[in-house]
């Protein structure tokens, strides 16, 4: 849909008229819909309600300053003045043109007494602290104008007005609502999805259920001979996967992989191997867990929803694999890795002095 802005432009009247009119043929040129003075130039205390509706409703407000200060109201205050103080105060986004040289201007269009012109000073100075911008004649303000609003609507977004034929009709709407409806329910969905096992998965085994790993190893005893060997072991399906889960938080490739269930064989067997006789003072080296356990690990741990290949984009010449945690794996390791908090039991006084007493004699 194609949107419309509509500015309020605020200045004097009388002494600016060209330059107003400049302003306004720069804001048709964007497609802009200006709003302002025009619609009521006599302003007055009865008019001030409807001139702040006005910018209430305007995406944008324009200050003209040049060599006047306006006629006031009851408060002291120029109406210019109070609709760019009224403008700031409702955090309309604004912009203010002021005159380059204001000893220049006509005197016929500047103030004529003394205190109009040190309220001119002081507003001029007040602009100042905000955005502004400066302009020398009709024609020049007229271009810096259409330059600096295009600025000011790509850094700040108005709502803007749009055409009634442009706006979707009952139907659509009800429709839209409805999308917007699916979306939320498919958003819990997929947060629920991170903290549940995939559907079909209750009858796989998994968690606390043993599962036997057979593994080789190579022993050397004092004289150099070496023996190859094989052996089982058993692991939880929560074991085999809080060792493999951190490798993949980011991803980690099928060596890695593999390399890091051969240290679990070794972990898991080294101790009890040196107490066998057969291997008493024999250096045990080169772990490696059978291959055909490794694929069922691999397979077992895709299928419970815990891992899946990486779809990272890689060199031509790098084919290996790549597995990576879905977000329902990174939840399950965070489970089983994470250290919980302990929980600490104090001792009566008088049970901490006795204990005291026994250990000093």
């Amino acid at each position: 849909m194609e949107k419309r802005y509509q500015i309020f432009v605020s200045s004097t009247y009388q002494d600016l008229q060209e330059e107003r009119q400049e302003v306004m043929h720069a804001l048709l040129e964007l497609d802009c819909i200006p709003a302002g003075m025009e619609l009521f130039p006599a302003a007055d205390e009865s008019q001030w309600s409807l001139i702040k509706r006005v910018i209430e409703e305007c995406d944008y407000y324009v200050l003209i300053l040049g060599g006047r200060y306006g006629s006031c109201g009851p408060d002291g205050l120029s109406y210019t003045e109070m609709e760019y103080r009224y403008a700031l105060e409702i955090g309309k986004p604004t912009i203010a043109f002021l005159h380059k040289d204001p000893g220049t201007i006509q005197s016929n269009k500047c103030e004529t007494t003394q205190e109009g012109k040190e309220k001119l000073v002081a507003f001029r100075s007040f602009v100042e602290k905000k955005l502004c911008k400066q302009w020398a004649s009709p024609s020049e303000l007229g271009s810096v104008v259409s330059r600096s609003l295009i600025q000011l609507m790509k850094t700040t977004p108005a709502i803007g007005w749009v055409r009634a034929d442009e706006l979707p009709d009952r139907n659509a709407t009800l429709e839209l609502l409805k999308l917007r409806q699916r979306v939320d329910e498919l958003q819990a969905e997929l947060a629920r999805s991170r903290t549940a096992a995939p559907k079909g998965t209750e009858d796989l085994a998994q968690g606390e259920e043993l599962h036997i790993l057979r593994y080789s190893f190579s022993s050397e005893n004092k004289i150099y001979d070496t023996s190859d060997w094989t052996g089982t072991f058993q692991a939880t399906w929560n074991e085999i996967f809080a060792v493999l889960a951190p490798l993949m938080i980011n991803e980690a490739s099928e060596r890695t992989f593999k390399a890091g269930l051969d240290r679990f064989s070794e972990d898991r067997n080294r101790e009890n191997l040196t107490r066998d006789k057969d291997l008493t003072d024999c250096m045990l080296s080169n772990f490696s867990l059978n291959g055909e356990d490794f694929q069922t690990i691999k397979v077992q741990l895709r299928a419970l929803g815990l891992i899946a290949k990486s779809e990272k984009a890689r060199s031509v010449k790098d084919n290996a694999t790549y597995w990576t945690l879905t977000p329902y794996g990174d939840d399950v390791m965070t489970r089983l890795r994470a250290i919980k908090r302990a929980v600490v039991v104090k001792e009566p006084p008088e049970a901490a002095k006795q204990k005291k007493r026994k250990t000093k004699g």
